[in-house]
């Protein structure tokens, strides 16, 4: 999460909940609740076909096969749409937060152009059905999501490389030496 301006970061901040996070939560979810183990590939599979990060009317639902944890035997069981968003409510919350802190940290003369331009989301969890509403919700903030979010980190990073030099100054730095990471 950050906060961009004139060519720098403002303020920003980490977290170790992303796409592979929300998945594990699903798997522990369907463990839980149905007794069922499903793999990462399964889990991932539901969080991209019904997954929301609020909920909707429309209830959409979608099979999980895997294990059942009680008699051994494979099982295929269906699941929906509000269930995953459960699974993930945990660490829907922890980016909300953070999102949030993001905001509480960003100086106000900077804060009033994030107010004007909004959030932007970008990728994999930007399609997470609804987040953008979800945290337009919290923060009182528009919040988009940008075109194709899926590729943007990696197009960013290969402009940077094509710019290096000119981009240098605005690149950040680890403590442990000049050069930018």
């Amino acid at each position: 999460i950050a906060v961009l301006s004139l060519g720098g970061i403002v303020t920003s901040q980490s977290l170790t909940v992303a796409g592979d996070k929300l998945s594990e939560d699903i798997i522990q979810y369907v463990q839980q609740r149905f007794h069922l183990l499903i793999g990462e590939r399964t889990a991932e599979d539901a969080k991209i076909a019904i997954g929301q990060a609020i909920s909707f009317k429309e209830i959409k639902e979608f099979p999980l096969r895997g294990r059942n944890l009680i008699s051994g035997l494979p099982e295929e069981i269906i699941i929906n749409s509000e269930d995953v968003r459960k699974a993930m409510l945990g660490s829907l919350n922890q980016i909300v937060e953070a999102v949030k802190s993001t905001i509480e940290s960003t100086p106000p003369e900077i804060l009033a152009d994030v107010m004007t331009n909004g959030i932007h989301l970008v990728g994999g969890g930007a399609l997470l059905r609804g987040l953008d509403i979800l945290l337009s919700e919290n923060t009182k903030m528009k919040v988009q999501i940008i075109e194709d979010p899926l590729t943007a980190v990696v197009r960013g990073g290969g402009i940077v490389l094509e710019n290096l030099d000119e981009l240098r100054e605005v690149l950040a730095t680890d403590n442990t030496s000049d050069s930018p990471r």
